[in-house]
């Protein structure tokens, strides 16, 4: 990657495919994060950057690694296959951690308890979720040329999530068949299911 690639992703800001972390505080945490991405859309990780964008780089990028390792090859299940680039940017050393989107999703993340939780990219959020509905056909294009799509996907990239009585209010039908058209719009590929905590919402799964 290039100065001038660098500077150009960190100025989209953090989003579905794309976390800025000024350092790693645990393997733990970091896992919940590129699991995440992994059974989204994929993305980028910046170590070495704070969350306003400005790069402030690691002191280590041994002791960063080494728990990124950590938690893509032992505390996600099935273990993540990942990439990675350091770079140096005014002499401060930042890390740069590609994670495709998986063939093998879900993934889970294994906590200190033992605990397995799998975890999806809501905007710029990791958050765990129950389910993952795997979508093996693209995204239908036609689907989102409907108005009801529009509709939605215009509320869901000014906000986090919607539920379906909050959906049923914005275009007008019962909550019962606005749950129902969220969820075939997940198991169209265009919503990931949030369930935890209750009640269940609905993310943008597309990228910004």
């Amino acid at each position: 990657m290039t100065r001038n690639q660098l500077d150009d992703l960190i100025r989209q800001g953090e989003h579905t495919r794309l976390e800025f972390k000024r350092s790693l505080s645990s393997a733990y945490r970091i896992a919940r994060t590129l699991a995440a991405l992994a059974n989204t859309s994929g993305g980028t990780l910046l170590i070495g950057i704070s969350d306003n964008g400005k790069i402030v780089g690691v002191p280590s990028e041994i002791r960063e690694m080494e728990k990124i390792e950590e938690a893509a090859d032992r505390l996600v299940e099935p273990a993540l296959s990942i990439s990675y680039e350091i770079m140096a940017p005014d002499g401060r050393l930042i890390l740069i951690i590609t994670i495709p989107e998986s063939d093998e999703k879900p993934h889970y993340v294994v906590d200190e308890a033992g605990k397995r939780t799998i975890y999806v990219r809501a905007k710029d959020k990791s958050v765990p979720t129950s389910k993952l509905i795997i979508t093996p056909e693209m995204v239908d294009r036609e689907l989102l040329k409907s108005p009801m799509a529009r509709t939605l996907i215009q509320y869901l990239r000014k906000n986090e999530h919607i539920t379906a009585d909050k959906f049923g209010k914005l275009i007008n039908i019962s909550d019962y068949r606005a749950g129902k058209l969220l969820r075939q719009l997940a198991e169209r590929g265009l919503l990931l299911l949030i369930d935890k905590p209750r009640p269940v919402r609905y993310a943008l799964k597309l990228a910004e």
